[in-house]
């Protein structure tokens, strides 16, 4: 031992002095202290985020219940069992008008006179006009029963929120019991009605039936087309009329809203339906399902970029390309969302749409696509943002296998191609799952690419139509509160509403994170 060290004996309280700092506090509980603060306030703002979700969605179901315990005591549900019959007819003949106008336009276009085109198409114009003229009638019985139960409603509304102001008189607004007795009169003369409304109904059915069955020819073959499809739709649409009927004859106008059925008409109610004359409904299905349809096209296109990327730049391409690919991959990241968005509209969709229109593409059963903005087009570019997070992170992983596993392979005469797909890929697989299942939250949470490209058309999506569902607009659950959050009255069932799709997002991050965990531990268990 040194004569130094002899000289110098071990003080702990002097190398604790030397720890602290300026001010006299010890630099690892200081550190400690700095990011379990970090940690502590991370947890503190998660915890009050989800409180605050919930004490303003919670109110939702008993208000959702309520409105449509409305909806029945009226007589609302039973007449809007045909009225929504009248509501689907009207759309079905706005296809046919469509089949009028393509053979009006052709017809002009060929240089015909005013005259001429009548003469031409008087069998046309007789068939639309019979075929919308049949359910008049129906129309004639529905709008009395419209009328009658919108007239009730709306009163026990105006005297139920006259009744909540302060300083109201009492004395001239009807109580809880005289609404009941008011409601239960109403829907005795609807149900009087059911004789005329299924009158007019059967007698809507026959004659729609002989105006189809007689359906012109036409002479261009893509408008005989055109009318064969809506002859179709038609003969499909008198069978739901019939199961509608049977729904109207069935109907119990005194069973009454469980919270049971309040729930279930929001998480598979297909209308999302607000500030209507007629009845609000919020059925989150539609939104939730093109939220998926989004998601599934954005990773059907960004998994495969972003993992054969990463394999390729990490272990096939030289220092010069890496160099070259990397930057330029993850540069994508700090394209702000806005910018992708405005991308998409001005130019993407507009090109996608163009590029469907082309003649050698006609074999294509569902193109041309009509609407530039739609699943495909905000699913492609969600796809371009998810790129660099699945790429950077699956990189990563397959960086972070031991080179002694790929070495041993090379030594046992296994090619370069063969110990990348049995060796190295197989053990960062838990890496490039979590890639996947982050790029998959980085793609539902987004909101100004759907909100701006989607199309946010409300509905669910046609899966009958195969590959060609992937081109229709939709509508997303982000889109929906982003869109409608800034409008609504706090404390309404609409805001409430947009709440509770915000917390069935959030269980949903959680239900994918959840996963997420097992599946790396499974195969991070598999691999040791």
């Amino acid at each position: 031992m040194s004569e130094k060290a002899e000289k110098t004996p071990f003080n702990a309280d002097a190398i604790r002095r030397r720890r602290r700092g300026f001010l006299g506090i010890d630099r690892e509980m200081a550190i400690k202290a700095f990011f379990g603060g970090n940690a502590l306030m991370a947890i503190v703002v998660l915890g009050l985020i989800t409180l605050f979700l919930f004490k303003e969605g919670v109110e939702f179901f008993p208000q959702n219940r309520k409105s449509m315990q409305l909806y029945r005591a009226s007589g609302q549900e039973m007449v809007g069992l045909v009225k929504s019959e009248v509501d689907t007819f009207d759309k079905l003949q706005r296809q046919l008008d469509a089949v009028q106008t393509a053979v009006l336009t052709a017809l002009y276009d060929q240089g015909l006179t005013f005259e001429e085109v009548n003469a031409a198409t008087e069998p046309l114009r007789d068939f639309v006009t019979t075929a919308r003229g049949s359910i008049k009638p129906l129309k004639i019985v529905i709008k009395k029963g419209v009328r009658l139960t919108m007239e009730a409603k709306d009163k026990v509304i105006v005297h139920e929120t006259r009744r909540n102001t302060a300083g109201a008189d009492l004395s001239a607004l009807m109580t809880a019991e005289q609404a009941d007795v008011f409601l239960t009169e109403t829907r005795r003369q609807v149900v009087a009605m059911r004789p005329d409304i299924r009158e007019a109904n059967r007698a809507f059915k026959v004659r729609l039936a002989e105006t189809v069955d007689a359906a012109p020819t036409l002479d261009a073959a893509k408008d005989q087309a055109a009318l064969l499809a809506y002859v179709q739709e038609a003969h499909a649409f008198l069978i739901k009329v019939g199961e509608l009927e049977r729904k109207f004859d069935d109907y119990d106008s005194e069973k009454r809203v469980s919270f049971f059925e309040s729930v279930r008409s929001f998480l598979f109610g297909t209308q999302w339906i607000t500030n209507s004359s007629w009845q609000d409904f919020y059925g989150v299905w539609p939104l939730l399902s093109g939220s998926l349809l989004v998601t599934l096209v954005a990773l059907s296109l960004a998994v495969p970029l972003g993992i054969f990327a990463a394999i390729y730049v990490n272990q096939i391409a030289t220092p010069r390309e890496q160099g070259f690919i990397k930057p330029y991959v993850e540069f994508i990241s700090a394209i702000p969302s806005v910018v992708i968005g405005f991308f998409g509209i001005a130019v993407f969709g507009e090109s996608l749409r163009l590029l469907t229109e082309q003649s050698w593409l006609a074999w294509v059963p569902f193109f041309p696509i009509s609407e530039r903005l739609n699943a495909y087009t905000a699913g492609a570019l969600l796809a371009l943002m998810a790129v660099p997070t699945i790429f950077t992170l699956a990189e990563d992983a397959i960086n972070n296998v031991p080179k002694a596993f790929s070495e041993a392979s090379i030594a046992t005469g296994a090619t370069r191609w063969q110990t990348i797909w049995r060796i190295t890929v197989p053990t960062a697989l838990s890496g490039i799952i979590s890639a996947v299942l982050l790029g998959f939250g980085r793609v539902i949470g987004e909101t100004m690419v759907v909100l701006l490209c989607a199309g946010n058309r409300i509905a669910v999506p046609d899966i009958t139509k195969g590959v060609g569902t992937v081109f229709e607009p939709v509508h997303t659950m982000t889109g929906i509160i982003a869109q409608e959050m800034g409008e609504v009255v706090p404390g309404s069932i609409h805001y409430r509403a947009l709440f509770m799709v915000g917390i069935l997002l959030f269980f949903f991050s959680l239900l994918v994170n959840y996963l997420a965990q097992k599946i790396v531990r499974k195969y991070r268990i598999a691999s040791t």
